[in-house]
């Protein structure tokens, strides 16, 4: 009788188990082990972001343990590494570094084959920079106050490293806030702007500090004020542009790492977490603080946010400023 009474509850248990069994749920998605990381960079090796995605690379294969490569597709202010990643294999295994430029400037100067807000998840932001508003010796110019009275006696003009970079858009964000008007000289890149400057072909330039940097200790140039809210470690003696009479001015350089849009959460949030670890890593600072870049690890929705606010700023300055790539 015991034991047949219990039959039948023994066997409902057995049933439930089973089912219990079958739809227990699969293990989170992780990063592919079998195959590198990649991580893309819109432009040519040598400069400040591909210095930052290999510095990172470098320590994020050894905390993993597997190849992590970066691969340079320069072209079209980043726009053909940025699209091809927006439409890579969602695994994990292909990242983006992108800049200021590719993710929320040139989108509202050009049609892009992809939507960075929609087509690209943000990880982690990876550094952030100012740019540092630098003139001939020669123009005779030693503060931003001198300089904004010179420009609004004649006209000058300032140099960019192209049309909807961050030094291009700093230059414009300061002509609106200033109420003066330079026109804009767009180069292929800082190298040839800091020389037609040092010449004095071109009376300004909104530089990377690390680029200015040695002309300014020699004396070519004169740094009048970097375009961040707080002051450069590489400058520390140059104010802001905020502090010299433009509360708030901001028009910092930075550079996020995205991955395609249809990766699964728990591999972004891998992604994340590995990122923003090595972004912590002493070594890794101090590498990238040597050149003028701070490190920026945040979270994910944190960098969503920033990017979707940076997108709309820069989509207001683009149109007041009527600004083509004509």
């Amino acid at each position: 009788m015991f034991l047949a009474s219990r039959m039948p509850r023994f066997a409902a248990l057995l049933s439930l188990s089973a089912v219990a069994f079958f739809a227990s749920p699969a293990p989170a998605q992780e990063l592919p082990r079998n195959k590198p990381i990649t991580i893309l960079v819109g432009f040519a090796a040598g400069g400040a972001l591909d210095l930052t995605a290999r510095v990172v690379a470098d320590q994020l294969a050894k905390n993993l343990g597997q190849s992590v490569m970066v691969e340079n597709r320069p072209g079209a202010g980043g726009n053909i590494a940025q699209d091809y990643v927006a439409g890579a294999t969602p695994d994990g295994s292909t990242i983006f570094l992108g800049s200021i430029g590719s993710l929320t400037i040139n989108p509202h100067l050009m049609k892009l084959a992809h939507d960075p807000l929609k087509d690209l998840q943000p990880l982690t932001m990876g550094v952030d920079f100012p740019n540092v508003l630098v003139v001939g010796s020669q123009l005779g110019v030693k503060t931003l106050k001198d300089y904004i009275a010179l420009s609004k006696r004649k006209e000058l003009d300032f140099a960019s490293s192209g049309i909807g970079s961050a030094s291009h858009m700093a230059g414009e964000m300061f002509n609106q806030r200033a109420g003066i008007n330079n026109v804009h000289v767009p180069y292929k890149g800082g190298s040839q702007a800091i020389v037609d400057l040092l010449a004095g072909r071109v009376a300004a330039y909104y530089a990377t500090p690390s680029t200015a940097l040695p002309y300014i200790k020699s004396g070519q140039l004169v740094a009048l004020a970097t375009t961040g809210l707080a002051r450069t470690e590489l400058l520390p003696d140059v104010p802001t542009v905020a502090e010299s009479g433009f509360p708030g001015f901001d028009a910092t350089n930075w550079y996020a790492f995205v991955a395609p849009g249809k990766t699964p959460v728990p591999v972004l949030d891998q992604l994340n977490r590995e990122i923003v670890k090595v972004l912590k890593t002493p070594e890794v600072q101090a590498k990238l603080t040597q050149q003028g870049l701070t490190p920026m690890p945040q979270a994910r929705q944190q960098l969503g946010e920033f990017m979707a606010k940076e997108s709309a700023s820069w989509s207001q300055i683009i149109k007041e400023r009527h600004i083509t790539l004509n």
